[in-house]
């Protein structure tokens, strides 16, 4: 496999990991001869920088899921490996009982053949050697004696419950026995089995005594700890580990008696108070079973699967009490600052070997993502209910607003953008949901919270397209008799939707969506190291974003560009304007026409005119914008011409051909358009180009008639002469009525009734 198949790949990973599993991924990795280093080389030998970075973050990727996969499968099977832990040590417990009992078995058989020789004890209590013989007639013997002074000695060491002593006791017992076992030294066996069948039954009341101590509700943690030692002394380890986590889940119970939701106590006070219990119990447990048990693999597993099922218990109950009911109406600030308290404590533990986050997450993620879909969905109705009244006039935050933060009012009004108050309310929802979810870094929710504020902004780009009169979707929703939003009438408050708009995209929401991606790339780092990792990681996130932001407030401006072009191009009575009968019935006259753009040219450069004016007051500081709002309406015309057949079909087909008089006329309508698009600076090299392929087209098609059109035409001095004249007109920087007529000059063939027609229109 070369590495351009292997890049390729990697780019397409989306589409590839829905065919395959995870085994099926790290099936490459598997082998026991796998070579890391041949296997990057291999496919690294003509890497590219952009190849590199796919493929390290395609890696990383995979080892997050490998990783995660290897900590559910170990969760997964806590459960049989202390099952099965617990049938081992038990079936040792029956070997050695069998073991015993067959040795017993053995003793008998070996004492009933050897007779009913007698032998003392080979060392008492103080190591004397002595041996007694002694007979069946005669009384009691001393070991006979020493027996039963030890039982008695046993009996009122359990009795006092001096622990200590008593194992001690047991301890040395059961050296005696072995030793005298070993030696067959101990005669008749059946003071051996005396011995035995006693040291086990004191063994069995110590071990009741201990238990029933550490389950008393009074026992402090030192005795706990005692208790537990001695019984595991007593060789009863599974069952010592077993009490004390027992005892510890009692007296979290106890302890939680106290904690009911209810008063002042509720909420994430409730939340914060009873995660500090509960995991500094589980921290408390294993603390004492490290310090007692140590790491033994089987005291360790039933550790954690204890720790796990107290954290499911916590888990349930504030998900419970605390978060479904604020989950389900939207509050997401509590069951977020629920949720953070908890994964705190929880982390803490993380030191003790302790990863309980993964159980939490399991359980509060749907919880939160709940809380957050709500959320989002309470931002779209606030902003719909506000649209429906926004006079869309654009005005600064309201003062205590989030988007001051702690500066000056005066120093936030300077730099606070102007928006209409749904806009200002859409900016203040999301800049807290972003401040509510940032912390739950633990619960990889900054994709979705990305996703549902772009999801979010969308659904307010389309309430302002509908706010545009003459939009698709206003109109059905007239139909239906639903009006959702106000309507936008005047160009200025239709400016004030783009405004609104385009401060969001670029500016306010990419500034409350880097507390998302931060929260996770540069968590716990230092500052300088945070600045670096911020300034690396953050900048292609945000340009995506950016991307997809300016990609609906495009469909807004092209609605915008294409609500007034449509106006220009047609009537109220929907018959069109623009058409071939403009250019085609001025070679009717016998005179020539008077020379000024035509009517639709003139308010296509007054509508342009008055939006840059309104723009230039609302788009400070965003001036390029501006002018890709002119260029956009400029383009909307002029594509419309080119591309309308009807158009073309009579200007190239016609019964009337294009004469002389209606080609000049078209020549100066594209000078004209050329000139004011230019002096605005928004002629862009596309809309320069079709212009130039209108007036080649129209031009081709008066030569079809086998008329010379250059002949026809006057110099390009003469157009732009006169689409200047036309401009200064238009603008009232120039009195027609002042003007020297000279024959021959272009504002020759100007007539006071056009002039006069022209300021009609610039008073419109």
């Amino acid at each position: 496999m070369d590495f351009g198949s292997f890049s390729s790949s990697v780019e397409d990973s989306a589409e590839f990991d829905k065919d395959l599993t995870l085994s099926e991924k790290l099936k490459v990795f598997k082998p026991s001869k796998f070579d890391p280093e041949g296997y990057v080389t291999s496919r690294c030998r003509r890497m590219g920088e952009k190849e590199i970075r796919h493929l390290c973050i395609y890696l990383v990727d995979l080892r997050k899921a490998s990783a995660e996969e290897m900590r559910k499968s170990v969760y997964s099977n806590y459960a049989a490996f202390i099952r099965t832990s617990r049938e081992i040590s038990d079936l040792e417990g029956q070997l050695l009982s069998l073991r015993n009992l067959l040795s017993t078995r053995a003793n008998l058989v070996h004492g009933l053949a050897d007779g009913v020789g007698i032998h003392s004890l080979s060392d008492g209590p103080e190591g004397s050697k002595a041996e007694d013989v002694v007979r069946l007639d005669q009384g009691p013997s001393k070991v006979e004696n020493w027996l039963a002074q030890y039982l008695e000695t046993l009996e009122v060491l359990l009795a006092e419950r001096r622990v200590d002593e008593a194992l001690a006791a047991l301890e040395e017992g059961e050296k005696m026995a072995e030793e005298a076992e070993k030696q067959k030294s101990l005669t008749p066996s059946a003071l051996l089995l005396s011995l035995q069948a006693a040291i086990m039954e004191k063994r069995k009341k110590l071990a009741d005594q201990l238990a029933e101590a550490a389950c008393q509700s009074s026992i402090t943690i030192v005795e706990l700890r005692s208790s537990v030692q001695a019984l595991k002394r007593l060789g009863d380890g599974p069952r010592a580990h077993t009490l004390l986590l027992k005892t510890h889940y009692q007296k979290l119970q106890s302890n939680m008696q106290s904690l009911r939701p209810s008063g002042s106590l509720e909420g994430v006070a409730y939340t914060a108070a009873l995660s500090q219990l509960v995991f500094s119990t589980i921290a408390q447990a294993a603390s004492d079973s490290l310090a007692i048990f140590n790491e033994e693999p089987a005291y360790v597993s039933e550790l954690v699967t204890w720790a796990v099922k107290q954290t499911e218990n916590f888990a349930q109950l504030v998900k419970r009490h605390v978060l479904d009911l604020p989950a389900a109406s939207g509050g997401l600030r509590p069951v977020a600052e629920s949720v953070h308290i908890c994964f705190g404590h929880c982390s803490l533990l993380e030191a003790r070997g302790l990863a309980l986050s993964p159980v939490l997450l399991k359980i509060f993620r749907p919880c939160v993502e709940r809380a957050l879909n709500a959320n989002l969905k309470r931002i779209e109705q606030s902003t719909a209910a506000l649209a429906a009244a926004d006079d869309w006039s654009l005005n600064y935050p309201p003062v205590g607003s989030r988007a001051f933060g702690t500066t000056s009012i005066g120093t936030a009004l300077s730099s606070q953008p102007r928006l209409s108050c749904s806009a200002h309310k859409f900016n203040s929802m999301v800049q807290e949901l972003c401040e509510d979810v940032s912390p739950l870094e633990s619960l990889q929710l900054s994709d979705a919270a990305l996703e549902g504020v772009i999801q979010a902004f969308n659904a307010y780009v389309n309430l302002m397209i509908n706010a545009l009169p003459g939009s698709t979707e206003t109109e059905n929703l007239e139909e239906t008799g639903h009006k959702i939003v106000r309507m936008a009438e005047t160009e200025t408050q239709q400016i004030a939707l783009l405004a609104n708009a385009l401060m969001l995209a670029d500016e306010l929401l990419p500034r409350a969506t880097i507390k998302l991606s931060s929260s996770q790339q540069i968590y716990r780092m230092d500052e300088q190291s945070r600045r670096t990792s911020d300034k690396q990681n953050r900048l292609p996130e945000q340009r995506e974003l950016k991307r997809r932001l300016q990609r609906m407030v495009d469909q807004l401006r092209d609605t915008f560009c294409r609500q007034h072009a449509l106006e220009l191009i047609f009537n109220e009575d929907g018959g069109v304007r623009l058409g071939a009968d403009m250019y085609l019935i001025m070679d009717g006259n016998a005179d020539e026409p008077e020379w000024f753009p035509s009517p639709i040219y003139q308010e296509l450069f007054q509508k342009l005119t008055y939006i840059a004016s309104i723009a230039s007051d609302m788009f400070v500081g965003r001036e390029r914008f501006a002018t890709i709002l002119l260029m956009r309406l400029t383009e909307t015309i002029i594509l419309w011409l080119s591309d309308d057949q009807i158009f073309w079909e009579e200007i190239e087909n016609g019964p009337r051909p294009l004469g002389p008089f209606g080609l000049q006329q078209f020549y100066l309508d594209m000078e004209f358009v050329i000139l004011f698009a230019s002096q605005g600076r928004y002629l862009s090299r596309n809309l320069h180009q079709v212009i130039k392929n209108i007036i080649a087209r129209a031009i081709e098609a008066v030569a079809a008639n086998n008329m010379d059109p250059y002949s026809m035409l006057p110099e390009d001095d003469w157009f732009a002469e006169v689409a200047q004249i036309a401009i200064k007109m238009l603008t009232g920087k120039a009195n027609f009525g002042s003007m020297e007529r000279e024959t021959g000059s272009p504002t020759a063939s100007i007539s006071a009734r056009s002039a006069s027609s022209v300021h009609s229109h610039g008073s419109t």
